[in-house]
């Protein structure tokens, strides 16, 4: 998925976060339809087959502009109590319009480190790491760490 910025800015030489979430950019897609935001997200590998929930953001890496996780809210009741993921993209197995296929089960996605908006280092790279090394992936590469 290509994201190009509707307008740039210079990079702060102090700025470290290399995530932000898409919502807190300037940033847009040159294909809307690849946008994933309130995608259902639907585990492929669960005997049921069920939509666990909604992408409710997108983290980028800032740099080259590349989604690297999933923000999938599940449960409560319109927004409210709704519990929060993170789901690296590379675990992704399909696309269907409005509908994103993970390939992790329910129970390995619940036993992801807990992720609080509001206390999350998102400046650290051990954080995002956690998430990768949890679904098997290697650990990330990308610049700025």
């Amino acid at each position: 998925m290509t994201i190009t910025p509707i307008t740039t800015t210079p990079r702060s030489t102090t700025d470290h976060v290399a995530l932000v979430k898409l919502g807190d950019t300037d940033l847009t897609f040159i294909d809307p339809t690849q946008d994933l935001r309130n995608h259902m997200v639907h585990m492929v590998t669960d005997s049921a087959g069920k939509d666990i929930g909604h992408v409710s953001a997108l983290f980028i890496d800032r740099e080259d502009h590349k989604i690297r996780f999933l923000q999938v809210s599940a449960g409560g009741f319109l927004g409210v109590g709704d519990r929060i993921f993170l789901v690296p993209v590379e675990d992704i197995t399909s696309l269907e319009p409005l509908k994103v296929h993970l390939g992790h089960t329910l129970d390995t996605v619940k036993a992801a480190p807990l992720y609080d908006p509001a206390l999350s280092n998102w400046h650290d790279a051990a954080f995002w790491n956690a998430y990768y090394t949890h679904y098997g992936f290697p650990a990330m590469t990308w610049p700025g760490y």
